[in-house]
């Protein structure tokens, strides 16, 4: 018996990158959303045991460095199963394209495997394996509207966004998401040393208590800003995150869902302070900013990638941006003819461009499994 799952794919509304830390990984701060593009990832038991990949896309690995195949091994591992598991891919989504189909795969086959020996792993057990295998992995046993922090992996379920229509484009490049962060890692290097000299040079013009109170400044931004991550993560979690679920929501559904309102999003991406928007001192300080930090490393390296999100943009699109690292963008736009319209438009100028919108939790759910066997 053959279980089919939907895969679906997820875009950033935002993406803030933090320093890098000892473990190796980014701090993150990025609001997840789910969309209806999905590949199909098909989970089947045989006699015998082991795990084969199945995929005719070449550049899908077929081995042990597939997540499907990770996510597999730790599920018959945790239960103590063997088995000869059969897990086959059909790709409709691009590989290395920011839309975390890799991640979305293989929570797709930890739920059809599930289905398939007949067991369930609790939740926890769920959230341990998929942030072990990716940090993008935990978002999908959510669906919808999620927040990520920590490097990513840990999320937590914001309210939904009304339904959003969107063009999504998948220029026929991938970007390596290891590649983009020492890139980002790069740039954040040159800034700290011109901003050193800066200090440097102004010392020479103002006094010793000047220069300490800069010092002490910086310092101050960063005691604040690690403050605000444990706020995220302490003991009071719970009603933190409440906090930050309701003004989040006020927050995008103005700035995305409201044609002709105060709010407007300006050429910039970044929505203007002020006005009637619904706005906290959490959201203010955490809140994404709604720009993708990738953009400013990934953009100079592919300028062909900057030039779509500009035709994005000529296209009506409200905001548009890259998704995760790329090589993915999107445009998000007021109505589903809009964006139907605007997709044409755009692949009659030979761009890959496919008009969707989001999925919100329930319908994610609902639509998993809703292929049959």
């Amino acid at each position: 018996m053959s279980i089919a799952i939907r895969s679906f794919a997820k875009i950033n509304l935002g993406l803030k990158i933090g320093p890098s830390r000892a473990d190796g990984f980014h701090e993150l701060r990025t609001v997840y959303q789910t969309i209806a593009l999905h590949d199909v990832v098909r989970v089947e038991l045989a006699d015998g045991d082991g795990i084969e990949i199945r995929c005719e896309d070449a550049r899908v690995p077929l081995d042990a460095r597939n997540t499907c195949w990770k996510v597999a091994e730790r599920v018959l591992r945790t239960f103590g199963r063997q088995s000869r598991v059969v897990i086959t891919i059909e790709k409709r989504l691009p590989v290395q394209g920011g839309m975390g189909a890799a991640s979305s795969n293989a929570v797709a086959a930890m739920l059809g495997l599930e289905r398939a020996l007949g067991i369930e792993l609790s939740s926890p057990e769920k959230m341990r394996i998929a942030a072990e295998v990716g940090s993008d992995l935990p978002l999908f046993l959510i669906g919808g509207t999620v927040l990520g922090v920590d490097h990513g992996q840990e999320v937590y379920a914001l309210q939904d966004l009304p339904e959003i229509p969107m063009v999504v484009v998948t220029p026929p490049i991938g970007v390596s998401t290891p590649k983009a962060f020492q890139q980002w890692d790069a740039l954040v290097a040159v800034h700290d040393c011109d901003s050193r000299t800066e200090v440097r040079e102004s010392g020479s013009k103002t006094s010793g208590l000047d220069a300490g109170l800069k010092a002490s400044s910086i310092q101050n931004r960063v005691k604040e800003a690690t403050t605000e991550s444990a706020a995220l993560t302490g003991p009071s979690v719970t009603g933190t995150i409440k906090q930050f679920d309701r003004a989040v929501y006020a927050w995008l559904s103005k700035c995305f869902l409201s044609p002709g309102g105060s709010a407007e999003v300006p050429a910039s991406g970044v929505p203007a302070r002020g006005g009637d928007r619904a706005e906290t001192p959490l959201l203010d300080r955490v809140r994404t900013g709604i720009e993708n930090d990738f953009e400013r490393v990934v953009f100079p390296e592919n300028p062909e990638l900057r030039e779509v999100k500009n035709v994005l943009q000529r296209e009506g699109a409200r905001y548009a941006s890259l998704s995760g690292s790329g090589s993915t963008l999107y445009g998000l736009y007021d109505s589903a003819n809009e964006a139907e319209a605007a997709a044409e438009r755009m692949r009659g100028a030979g761009h890959i461009a496919l008009a969707t919108r989001t999925v919100g939790r329930a319908e994610y759910w609902r639509e998993l499994f809703a292929l049959g066997d």
